[in-house]
């Protein structure tokens, strides 16, 4: 049985119905934390958080679309009046559509994707910040993704939205240390979620992450749960991704052949 008492930390996860934000529920209530769940999909919330009670946990389901600021509020006041408090922001939610530029929607592909990516991630951090500053505590942990360390070719607007979160993490840390608020940035590579079922990922050349590199969504968890016991300002997993940061880093130019005629040249050829 979960032992869950009043001064147990709340921890606020967005893009919780389903994958990592799932995992990371069930992984922080088994371990005594309340928990607040919110996405778009509400039955799955419910569902969700109704397993975490039956286990003896505590859970909240918020129904919650991040791309709307209004929805975002509602969610931190239905926190604040359930639980008091927050004291983990685990900014999840997000989504891609991955392919050439030229062949992306402008509003369902582009603007949807910053929008909850990088402007929801923006705007639920600045409606918990005021929270957290009060309390003079805090830790916010924001999923920014491989993506947001390296920019590969058909991931450009989804590289953009992980670009911009790095940015906003790492400024955002050095502005509210002072008041004693945490900030980490986590970079996972390829994980076995539902993200290529909505990234429309369609590949001639077949090429795709090795399987030893993909991960869970409970390793990903455990990897949140890690930064909560030690905080750092930034984790990348599994550790061979750290690599090919470093190479693209130091040798750009090189980068840019490799992915041009291993993956643009056979892709844009086509058959």
């Amino acid at each position: 049985m979960v032992k869950v008492n009043p001064q147990s930390p709340v921890i606020l996860i967005t893009g919780g119905s389903s994958g990592i934000g799932e995992a990371t529920a069930r992984l922080f209530a088994g371990e005594g934390y309340r928990v607040v769940l919110a996405a778009r999909r509400y039955e799955r919330l419910q569902a969700l958080a109704q397993e975490i009670q039956d286990a003896g946990g505590q859970a909240l389901a918020v129904e919650t679309d991040v791309s709307q600021l209004a929805s975002i509020r509602n969610l931190v006041d239905a926190t604040l009046a359930h639980y008091g408090q927050i004291d983990i922001l685990f900014n999840n939610a997000g989504f891609g559509r991955l392919n050439w530029l030229e062949k992306l929607d402008p509003v369902d592909d582009i603007e949807t994707v910053i929008k909850t990516n990088l402007t929801g991630l923006i705007q639920t951090t600045w409606t918990v910040l005021p929270h957290m500053i009060q309390r003079r505590s805090g830790h916010i942990i924001n999923m920014v993704s491989i993506a947001g360390l390296v920019a590969t070719p058909t991931y450009t607007i989804y590289a953009a939205s992980k670009f911009g979160g790095r940015g906003f993490t790492d400024s955002l840390r050095r502005e509210v240390g002072v008041w004693g608020i945490r900030v980490s940035g986590i970079y996972p590579g390829a994980v076995y979620t539902e993200f290529p079922e909505h990234a429309g990922i369609n590949r001639k050349t077949g090429i795709t992450t090795p399987p030893f590199l993909v991960l869970s969504s409970e390793t990903v968890a455990r990897a949140v749960f890690s930064l909560v016991r030690r905080p750092r300002r930034m984790l990348v997993i599994p550790w061979p991704m750290k690599i090919g940061w470093w190479f693209a880093s130091l040798f750009p130019w090189i980068s840019d052949r490799i992915f041009e005629w291993s993956f643009v040249r056979p892709e844009r050829k086509g058959p």
